[in-house]
């Protein structure tokens, strides 16, 4: 079943599921215990040393943690999957298990902001030599890959304007330069995208956004071959980004209806472009599913479905998204996305404001630029919601 992409409702539901479990748990209990005893000296050894399963200490393991981590195991149709506090700690504790001084990382410029600073300051710091690309420019990618390259890393669609990289064609260049590629793919999920099957390494995720879905948890996800996430996992335990059991339990609950809001997400994101692309105070819509977008062909080929993440422009300055955005009543002003209700919110104080004014702009980012994150509600009131503040301002 894992990795099958016809069974993600069922692989969510039962993927972890003990049916050897003496209390026959139907919900995946919280085990809030920090530490596991045991009388058998012998066995506690053989546990520590992982010769035989089960768990020590919960910085390193614990049972409601690993029942997310196997679940995401088979979803994503990986070897092993690990689990982070945050996203950013999934993103972080992976580049610096793989980069050490004097590597070199190409990247593209597209990026989450948190993510773009670890290239622009972080690495840099740490003696890695960061080259960044034009996120569309795949020859231009290639031909610095071939200057060197130990890790690639990719995001798509992108934050916040929703580029699509192709990944295939990338992941064949790295691996014939015998580079890791590394791709987030918070905003696609694996229902919409399986960057593993199209050649990818690593797949990393926010959690904290569409796994959990419902903006009560926060987490991050890796997964991949076993010999590259074990090696992550022992930095991490050591690092101690460790996810809290009640995230882990929160958001694998989550991961349960994963494919039905996705479903509707996708849907809805749709119809809001749409509607979105003929109103005459928008500039300019970014959305993969758009027949107009620069990569839909490859949005096509690659994804199953084109997600619930759109961004669209407004005629004028950041004046008008100061007007616009307290007349929606379907929407909360709010970071972060991926939840059942709708957000929204520009990228100068939601995804990137780690960056400035110019670094935005070098990213193609206008300063009029609304990321708008559909929800899970009836359509109709989305559009007719933006349809009256859009009359008002």
């Amino acid at each position: 079943m894992a990795g099958n992409r016809k069974h993600y409702s069922t692989t969510a539901l039962w993927a972890a599921h003990d049916h050897e479990s003496p209390e026959r748990d139907v919900a995946m209990p919280i085990h809030h215990s920090v530490t596991f005893a045991y009388q058998d000296m012998d066995e506690w050894f053989d546990v520590a040393v992982g010769k035989k399963p089960g768990h020590i200490y919960s910085r390193n393991t614990n049972p409601t943690v690993r029942a997310l981590e196997l679940t995401m195991r088979a979803l994503d149709g990986a070897e092993e999957s690990i689990s982070f506090s945050t996203g950013m700690a999934a993103i972080s504790n992976t580049l610096f298990t793989l980069l050490s001084p004097g590597d070199r990382v190409v990247a593209i410029k597209d990026t989450y902001g948190g993510t773009n600073k670890i290239f622009l300051e972080f690495l840099p710091a740490n003696d890695v030599d960061v080259a960044f690309c034009d996120t569309l420019d795949f020859e231009g990618i290639e031909k610095e890959m071939a200057r060197g390259c130990k890790v690639l890393y990719l995001e798509t669609p992108t934050n916040p304007v929703l580029k699509v990289v192709d990944i295939q064609r990338l992941a064949k260049a790295a691996q014939d330069q015998g580079a890791i590629v590394i791709v987030d793919n918070t905003f696609a999920t694996p229902v919409n995208q399986m960057p593993l099957e199209l050649g990818a390494h690593l797949v990393v995720y926010s959690a904290t956004k569409y796994l959990n879905g419902h903006s009560d948890a926060m987490g991050g996800i890796l997964s991949g071959p076993k010999t590259l996430v074990d090696r992550v996992f022992h930095y991490r335990e050591i690092n101690g980004a460790t996810l809290h059991a009640n995230s882990a339990y929160m958001i694998l609950r989550g991961l349960k209806t994963l494919e039905l809001r996705i479903q509707r997400h996708n849907e809805n994101a749709q119809r809001v472009a749409e509607f979105l692309k003929q109103h005459d105070k928008v500039e300019s819509v970014y959305y993969p599913g758009l027949p107009d977008h620069p990569n839909y062909d490859i949005a096509k080929r690659q994804m199953r479905g084109f997600g619930g993440m759109l961004s669209f422009a407004l005629k004028g300055d950041f004046d008008q998204v100061k007007k616009l955005l307290p007349k929606m009543k379907y929407a909360h002003s709010a970071a972060s996305l991926g939840s059942v209700s709708t957000l929204v919110g520009p990228p100068r104080v939601t995804s990137h404001v780690e960056l400035t004014m110019a670094e935005r702009s070098a990213m193609g980012i206008p300063e009029s630029l609304v990321r708008y994150s559909a929800g899970v509600e009836n359509g109709d009131d989305l559009i007719a919601d933006l349809e009256q503040a859009l009359a008002r301002i």
